[in-house]
């Protein structure tokens, strides 16, 4: 009998401690977020997500599914390491600060599926969000393959979603999509299906009462695939999306995610902000993205660029006019000219040359278009063919290099299957071999390249403002649409919007006033700002608006967020050196009383306020003092706004 009772207590000892193994559990280091993971019933991987007491997201599905392992069932946890501090301090060139530090706590789960074949599960935990990422381990040259990725995101009932659809892929004009480029939904309901079988582009942003979500990813190496979410989210549940066919540079190249052993996959990020302003000083894209290697970046210098296609379009491209567009950069202290479309045939490499030759001579550098190429879209702008093959762009970056070009506009790429994301990552190690500054367009979402690849300078990926001068429903939008941007596009990745038009779009009534238009300079981030606006039209405004747009930067060493809501309103503080600038923009057809105070301000200051006239397409310029812990109010037109300039 004393065996019999001897075996029974093992066998429960045993049981309990495979129970216990089941489940690990992680918090952020100051509490406020805990992340759950366990196995459901038949060995389902999946996770929840608690925030200062309450849950966050409900139980999500975990897992990959291989062509030769299967790591979504059947699965056992064999074991959880301890959790460890992870410090990293870094600098960056294009973000909301220069200096970025992060600070998390990490453990890692390994599964066990019914081949007895490993699979690691990484989980990070940082005061203002979770991420996570799967690793095979093991050395092997066999490429493996991932079918689909069940990673899914359970939001509760109530919960609104600010996200963007992604069209699908030969749709638009010449077959150009996707390429990241429309109007957000806002405020409506989860569980609202996509527009386009595509899904939804990251980031994605949800609200829960007072608590903000945004869904991204990080840290993609050519190895994996770009991801979304797809079209259906049933009871709220997004689920990871992989690209549809044809997202890939040829119909023989990997759309979905493979590679040899050792092998990890992408951060998947969960921001979370009890309010906006965490989420709005949030550098985590960027503090979980590979860092740069090590090498000599002196040659990227973030700046302002004068650029004639944007309102003059492809007449534009001429020898006589892109010379009076580098006087102009200069005459406006401007570090760069982008000569844009088919600048091969009508001016040539020899007078580009002696463009840059010219330019150079004024502190101007040149930029210039290229056609990303490949059989993904039907667009007959060149030059083409030079940029897909490595030995032709290697042979076109050393060409242009020693022409005294600065960096290159490579537009029109075909979705986010891995060998498209292989393509981009292959374009930025070439250029920084020959110092060349890189600016995708008609794109993927830049997913913290800036900080792998720091002579990436901006991405467009957004609607941005030349649909403003392609129709009058455009420019009606961009009221609204500017105000959802940082909250979602740009809120962790620098982004080309083209901002800054201050009189007139010809044949398009413009609906934001000036004032609005100025402070896009503050409130859009990207290290080389290509402005929307011609020098007939920069002559129109006053000498104070002039001299202000040959000073501010683009390059920030703060940021803070002050106040806003996606869509309705923004304002936010940025810091250059000794200057600070504080922006507004109001998205609404009604005018708008604000009132702020600047947490940073160690004193009382005299600021300069930059804000709208009488009319829409006027500016007034006053003094204003800013009081230490005191409320500044201020009121903003109907889609007005201002700049706040000041020394400290």
């Amino acid at each position: 009998m004393k065996y019999i009772t001897l075996f029974l207590i093992l066998f429960l000892f045993a049981n309990l401690s495979i129970a216990q193994e089941q489940s690990a559990t992680l918090k952020s280091p100051d509490g406020t977020i805990m992340m759950q993971v366990k196995l459901n019933t038949g060995g389902v991987p999946v996770y929840s997500i608690d925030f200062k007491g309450g849950q966050l997201l409900g139980e999500s599905t975990l897992g990959l599914k291989l062509e030769d392992a299967d790591f979504t069932k059947d699965l056992k946890i064999e074991s959880v390491s301890d959790v460890k501090s992870i410090h990293d301090e870094y600098s960056i060139i294009s973000g909301k600060r220069k200096n970025c530090e992060y600070n998390g706590l990490e453990t890692t789960i390994r599964f066990k599926n019914a081949n007895n074949q490993p699979m690691d599960f990484i989980i990070r935990l940082s005061n203002d969000g979770a991420a996570f990422r799967y690793f095979l381990p093991g050395k092997s040259t066999e490429v493996k393959k991932i079918k689909e990725e069940l990673t899914s995101f359970r939001f509760y009932a109530g919960t609104k979603l600010f996200m963007g659809p992604c069209p699908d892929v030969y749709t638009g004009w010449c077959n150009a999509q996707p390429s990241y480029e429309d109007y957000y939904f806002q405020g409506e309901e989860v569980g609202k299906p996509s527009p386009y079988s595509a899904g939804w582009v990251f980031p994605a942003l949800f609200q829960k009462d007072n608590t903000w979500i945004l869904l991204t990813e990080t840290g993609l190496d050519g190895t994996y695939c770009g991801s979304r979410l797809k079209q259906n989210s049933e009871n709220g549940n997004y689920k990871i999306a992989f690209p549809l066919e044809g997202e890939r540079t040829s119909p023989l190249a990997p759309l979905y995610p493979e590679s040899t052993t050792p092998w990890l996959t992408p951060w998947r990020i969960i921001a979370i902000s009890d309010g906006l302003k965490t989420l709005m000083e949030s550098t985590l894209e960027t503090d979980l993205a590979i860092p740069a290697k090590e090498a000599d970046y002196s040659f990227v210098k973030p700046g302002r660029a004068s650029w004639s296609w944007i309102m003059k379009k492809d007449d534009s491209i001429t020898y006589q006019v892109q010379k009076n567009y580098i006087d102009w950069a200069a005459a406006m202290k401007w570090e760069y000219c982008l000569i844009d479309v088919d600048w091969d045939t009508k001016i040539g490499y020899e007078k580009i040359k002696q463009l840059a030759d010219y330019a150079a001579v004024k502190g101007v550098g040149l930029l210039l278009w290229y056609n990303s190429a490949g059989s993904w879209n039907t667009v007959v702008y060149h030059p083409k063919d030079r940029l897909l093959f490595s030995l032709n762009r290697q042979e076109e970056f050393k060409r242009i290099s020693e022409m005294g070009i600065k960096g290159i506009k490579s537009d029109f790429f075909g979705g986010d299957g891995q060998s498209m994301m292989k393509y981009y990552n292959d374009i930025l190690q070439d250029a920084l071999k020959y110092n060349l500054l890189v600016n995708f367009h008609g794109t993927t979402y830049p997913r913290g390249w800036q900080r792998t690849y720091p002579n990436l300078v901006t991405m467009e990926a957004v609607r941005g403002f030349e649909y403003c001068t392609f129709t009058q429903e455009g420019a009606d939008q961009e009221p609204n649409h500017a105000c959802m941007l940082p909250f979602t596009r740009n809120v962790f990745s620098p982004m080309d919007f083209t901002p800054v038009n201050l009189t007139e779009i010809p044949g398009v009534q413009r609906k934001t006033s000036s004032a609005f238009e100025l402070a896009l300079t503050v409130i859009f981030q990207s290290a080389v700002q290509h402005w929307a606006e011609s020098p007939e039209g920069m002559a129109k405004v006053p000498d104070y608006i002039r001299e202000y747009m040959s000073t501010v930067p683009t390059q920030w060493d703060e940021t803070y967020f002050i106040d806003g809501f996606p869509g309705k309103f923004v304002v936010m503080a940025r810091r250059c050196g000794k200057t600070w600038y504080v922006a507004g923009i109001n998205g609404e057809s009604s005018g708008k009383e604000i009132s702020f105070s600047l947490p940073f301000l160690s004193k009382n200051v005299n600021a300069i306020l930059y804000t709208d006239g009488e009319t829409n397409r006027a500016f007034t310029k006053s003094e204003l003092q800013l009081k230490k812990g005191k409320a500044t109010k201020l009121e903003m037109k109907p889609t007005g706004g201002f700049v706040i300039r000041f020394e400290e």
